[in-house]
């Protein structure tokens, strides 16, 4: 089994090859086993997916639950994992410091940082604050005795303000200001993806699995991107397909839709192999 400062250089290796490398998003154990299974080389959680699960919406999980679900996660693999942790569940920089150093003392090696105050109100910090934030984390993961890979989001598009100039100056200040990886979600399109990857010098993040954007790996790797995540995609559509068979046995009193569901020994091989794999890694 690796240790936590092995997972943490191979975690940042994976950044510094030539293509993009895609990080999938499980929402619990489960789901982590499944996807390293799969051959996946890393993990990251989802606050979105994982606040579906417990029946509440995102950015309703507090700072506590939050790192005992990804401490859960990083034990469930031996796969280096990164965590979603929304704005550091703090407006200020010491609080941001003190959710990154209780992030790696749960087993991640990674994590990313939002530059908003919560969801409700869409309120984006003032970029001299938003870097403070980011600064504290990077002297936090400086003092950590392996290597963590912070990430820093700048969330304009989330929050219904596309703005692209200063979506890139916030990305180009928060590199200033430590990050190791750099992260717009909301982006949609390849020339203003395109347009942050050119102009920082760090490994650029993309969020692919929204609906009507389908940009392929090779795509984003042939401009630069080196990261790829599907956020809560993944729990979306596994809960899309809940919904709908649902339905279909509410509205029509049919089955059908046991016709796709992956099989009982087949899940249960599945399981059976990640539990043992596990258990012998420990």
């Amino acid at each position: 089994m690796l240790t936590q400062a092995q997972k943490g250089a191979v975690f940042y290796a994976l950044h510094t090859r030539e293509s993009a490398f895609i990080i999938p998003n499980p929402w619990d154990v489960g789901t982590a086993r499944l996807l390293a299974h799969l051959g996946f080389e890393a993990l990251a959680t989802t606050s979105a997916g994982y606040a579906f699960s417990v029946g509440q919406p995102d950015n309703a999980i507090g700072l506590e639950e939050t790192i005992t679900h990804v401490a859960a996660i990083a034990s469930a693999t031996d796969l280096p994992v990164s965590a979603d942790l929304e704005n550091g569940f703090g407006d200020d920089p010491e609080s941001v410091a003190q959710t990154i150093k209780l992030a790696a003392q749960a087993g991640l090696v990674g994590g990313s940082i939002e530059d908003v105050s919560d969801r409700i109100h869409c309120t984006v910090y003032e970029l001299g604050h938003a870097v403070d934030r980011i600064r504290a984390a990077a002297e936090m993961v400086l003092g950590l005795p392996f290597r963590f890979t912070l990430t820093a989001r700048a969330e304009n598009y989330v929050v219904g303000k596309p703005d692209l100039n200063d979506t890139i100056t916030r990305l180009q200040a928060y590199q200033a200001a430590g990050a190791d990886v750099l992260y717009a979600p909301g982006l949609t399109t390849k020339d203003d993806i395109a347009a942050v990857v050119r102009s920082v010098d760090r490994p650029v993040n993309v969020v692919m699995g929204l609906q009507g954007v389908q940009l392929s790996r090779a795509s984003l790797s042939a401009i630069g991107v080196k990261r790829i995540s599907v956020g809560s995609a993944l729990a979306r559509a596994a809960l899309g397909a809940f919904i709908q068979a649902a339905r279909e046995m509410c509205e029509r009193g049919t089955f059908e839709f046991a016709n796709e569901a992956v099989s009982y020994r087949e899940i249960t091989n599945l399981f059976e192999t990640t539990s043992s794999a596990h258990g012998q890694r420990q």
